[in-house]
């Protein structure tokens, strides 16, 4: 075996009991590791309960290729059902967290159960303990991880939940690294952590490298391939993903005042990655591993809120809590991501969750009598702070807000649906999908709900060639023509990214299919070629479909999509005009995907990738 151990840790917190599993070989050449490996492991090894039930696995899978020389291969998947959605769930973690784990022996962990008091796990090479965390519970994440530090090694690291895991909040983050900040963010799995009294995970490893097959070829591919990825993403390296805030204004990409308006470019200006970068000490990190060096760091010796040092907030952070809510304070949106890196709560959520709030707010639907006094007008920076503490805390009107627009706006009432933009329970990011049209059929059918992620088709409806991938270059974006196709091919690719650990902005370096696949190869002394790569992310993809279909999610669900991204034209900027045909988009992509009438995956289909229904 190369890359990977085949050695998962089954953890069982209601007994305290530690076992170790290991899989057939050939599970690895069909799913890879992370989250592929884990969607086999959920769907036909384990009944689906309540994602809120004791008995909810949660696991916790390195990539593949984590651990190994190859080029951003840091990652890690968190997976399971989602508390927010109650459908499939990955949550990707960057850092160095997964590759410890692998040099401890481990690919991951499968933890069952729950503790009847607060406990933490502590894994290293020769064993696994489980410790009460009693005087842990109730800390912000920066401080249970410097505690976890000094109790236990200075090299060793950690992931744990702030006080948004603790109450159950259907936000919360699973964070990793202390000030460094890296979040498993999207879907509440840190609610399950929560729901689990499990407090942190400690983890070192003492095998400092993973074995590779052909070190050789590996290291020539890469020589090869590190000065063109770097030409390609040098903004992204001097700037951090904050660079993406005027570009996508410009396009009418990023979304305005709850997805209501079509341009803010004096805003954009005041939060950009040039504006921090002028207005901060920012010190330029990396995740292990990786060439681009995406990872910004900033320090703040003086400010209302005072001394501020960790990671930056990301262009998902500055949309969310800057131009959603129309707040051109960039100032209280690094204090904002702060706030939800210490409590342990996703920006995106929180920040569309706050917007949403602004929204009914300002149409007569909730008052300073529902608010605790809080006037929610927009751009109202304090007020935008004061609910984030309330959100994590589940303090007053915080509680009706803290597991996201969907239950709010149920909560609320008054027919404020309209109003709540989200997919099957999950927040829209922080791409218009009226901009690019590949991105409403992907939000339509993504498996966690409105994840970017899947498919991230609108790099290349914006100019970026990937080599290996059946897209025309440059496709117009007005047109609707191709667009399933695009979102289609695009899911299958970045399928294998979270199963092989890597970090999906390799494809802002226009890496595609042939170099991940020499990659692949040179670790692991297989022969994957292009069109096998694709097809697993296409089996993976489909799976996690199935896992959905066997909760029961049908056609109606993917149709059930926000009427403002259908109907509301932004008005202005550069996605005016610009409606996508859901219709359309959907019946061209069951087509392709070969899926029924009731988006369930044909017989056909199942049979080429392998697959068998559960």
């Amino acid at each position: 075996m190369y890359g990977f151990n085949n050695r998962i840790l089954h953890i069982n917190l209601t007994v305290k009991s530690v076992s170790t599993l290991t899989f057939p070989l050939e599970l690895y050449r069909q799913f890879y590791d992370g989250s592929g490996i884990s969607s086999y492991i959920l769907y036909y090894n384990f009944d689906i309960p309540s994602p809120m039930s004791p008995e909810s696995p949660l696991l916790f899978i390195s990539g593949l290729l984590t651990g190994t020389p190859v080029p951003a291969a840091n990652k890690l998947s968190v997976c399971g059902r989602s508390p927010q959605t109650g459908i499939w769930n990955e949550a990707t973690l960057g850092g160095d967290f997964g590759t410890e784990l692998k040099y401890a022996g481990y690919d991951g962990m499968i933890i069952v159960g729950t503790s009847l008091e607060p406990v933490y796990l502590w894994i290293t090479n020769e064993n696994v303990q489980i410790l009460s965390a009693g005087d842990l519970w109730g800390k912000e994440t920066y401080e249970t991880h410097d505690v976890l530090l000094a109790k236990t090694d200075p090299g060793a690291k950690i992931v744990s939940i702030g006080p948004a895991g603790e109450k159950l909040s259907y936000m919360a983050s699973i964070m990793a690294g202390g000030t460094r900040a890296r979040a498993a963010g999207r879907g509440g799995m840190g609610a399950v952590m929560g729901l689990k009294n499990l407090k942190a995970i400690v983890v070192k490893g003492h095998n400092r490298s993973i074995p590779v097959a052909d070190m050789a070829r590996l290291t020539k591919s890469i020589k090869t391939v590190i000065p063109i990825l770097q030409e390609n993403t040098k903004l992204l390296s001097q700037y951090g993903t904050a660079i993406g805030v005027e570009p996508n204004e410009f396009t009418g990409d990023l979304p305005i005042k709850n997805f209501l308006e079509g341009s803010w470019k004096e805003g954009a200006q005041k939060i950009c990655g040039p504006a921090i970068a002028e207005s901060m000490k920012v010190e330029h990190k990396t995740c292990r591993g990786c060439p681009i060096r995406c990872d910004k760091v900033i320090s703040i010796d003086e400010s209302p809120f005072g001394a501020i040092y960790g990671r930056g907030p990301e262009y998902e952070t500055l949309a969310a809590f800057g131009a959603l809510c129309l707040n051109n304070n960039l100032l209280s949106i690094t204090r904002a991501n702060d706030l939800c890196n210490r409590y342990g709560i996703d920006t995106i959520s929180t920040g569309a969750t706050i917007a949403f709030a602004m929204e009914c707010y300002e149409e007569g639907k909730i008052t300073t009598a529902d608010t605790d006094g809080i006037e929610l007008n927009w751009g109202n920076w304090e007020s935008i702070l004061k609910m984030i503490e309330k959100i994590a805390f589940r303090q007053g009107f915080g509680d009706i807000l803290a597991d996201g627009v969907k239950i709010a706006s149920e909560k609320i009432g008054k027919n404020c649906e309209e109003m709540a933009i989200h997919h099957k329970g999950m927040e829209m990011p922080m791409h218009d999908p009226r901009a690019f049209y590949s991105m409403t059929a992907n939000y339509a059918t993504a498996n966690r709900g409105a994840c970017h992620l899947e498919a991230l088709s609108y790099f290349v409806e914006g100019g970026v060639a990937i080599d290996g991938l059946n897209i025309p270059p440059k496709p117009d974006r007005r047109n609707i023509e191709q667009k399933a196709a695009i979102a289609v091919e695009m899911q299958n690719y970045m399928s294998v990214f979270n199963p092989l650990g890597l970090c999906k902005f390799l494809i802002r370096g226009k890496i595609g299919p042939p170099v991940i696949a020499e990659w692949l190869n040179s670790v692991t002394g297989w022969d994957v070629d292009n069109k096998e790569l694709l097809e697993t992310g296409e089996r993976i993809f489909n799976l996690k479909r199935l896992y959905n279909n066997k909760i029961g999610i049908t056609k109606k669900d993917d149709l059930n999509y926000p009427k403002r991204l259908l109907k509301h034209d932004r008005g202005e900027g550069g996605a005016a005009g610009m409606l996508p045909d859901l219709d359309t988009l959907l019946n061209e992509y069951y087509v392709l995907r070969k899926w029924d009438d009731e988006g369930k995956p044909m017989e056909e289909i199942l049979k080429k990738l392998s697959l068998s229904i559960a």
